[in-house]
């Protein structure tokens, strides 16, 4: 499995390359934005390891343009930057998880496994390729989403958040548990994270008059559901 490394500092860079060199990884390192650019387009990586700081073009702009040229290879962005402001910024750009500095080096390896768990096993649970709740429905072979017609542009994050809440309808599904399955199981962030996107969600699913889809449930988490269940009926 070949690793492009995308930092500037040689002190990590050292201790990261070792480190996924020993345990049988094949190392590319770029120790600024733009040549992370010219070598993610030219050659085949099976995960990209990113620091947000950098010189040239920050990684966050490095992770816009990479999905804007429909490159989807694993981005893991780096960070000393840790509050859930930041990680929005950098998921929303693209990136697939994010791990905050200071780590150990068993934790990135965590990610890794993770990363590259959800990008050989897929969840699949039948074999459709049309999830639809309501007139909500999500195609997942072309990766479009629609309501009543009305074609949705989602972001990485956005689109699987979407497809675990189409695959589990009428379920109540903790905030822990979507962190897990969006996110990876070894997603480590406040829950804050999940009501951020299911906001971000909302706002593209619901226009004018549309009727709620996504229910938060008080004190458990969010259900998707065709209308909002009236308690005192």
């Amino acid at each position: 499995m070949r690793i492009l490394l995308v930092e500037d500092e040689p002190a990590v860079v050292s201790v990261i390359s070792r480190g996924l060199t020993e345990s049988g990884y094949e190392v590319s390192v770029a120790p600024d934005g733009l040549l992370a650019l010219d070598m993610a387009r030219n050659n085949d990586f099976g995960l990209i390891i990113m620091d947000v700081m950098l010189p040239g073009k920050n990684g966050i702009e490095v992770c816009r343009q990479l999905r804007a040229d429909q490159i989807q290879t694993p981005i893991l962005m780096l960070t000393a930057l840790g509050t859930t402001e930041n990680v929005v910024i950098g998921l929303d750009s693209g990136a697939d998880d994010y791990l905050t500095k200071p780590f150990k080096f068993q934790e990135l390896e965590a990610r890794i496994r993770s990363l590259l768990r959800r990008r050989m096993s897929p969840v699949t649970v039948n074999n459709t390729s049309i999830l639809r709740m309501s007139d909500l429905e999500l195609d997942t072979d072309t990766r479009q989403a629609s309501r009543n017609g009305r074609v949705m542009t989602l972001t990485a994050t956005e689109y699987r958040l979407l497809e675990y809440l189409l695959r589990n309808p009428r379920k109540v599904l903790s905030r822990v548990e979507i962190l897990e399955h969006v996110w990876g199981i070894d997603f480590n962030m406040s829950t804050k994270v999940v009501d951020v996107y299911v906001n971000y969600l909302r706002k593209k699913i619901n226009k004018a008059s549309e009727p709620e889809l996504i229910q938060t449930v008080v004190g458990h988490g969010y259900m998707l559901k065709e209308t909002r269940t009236d308690e005192n009926s």
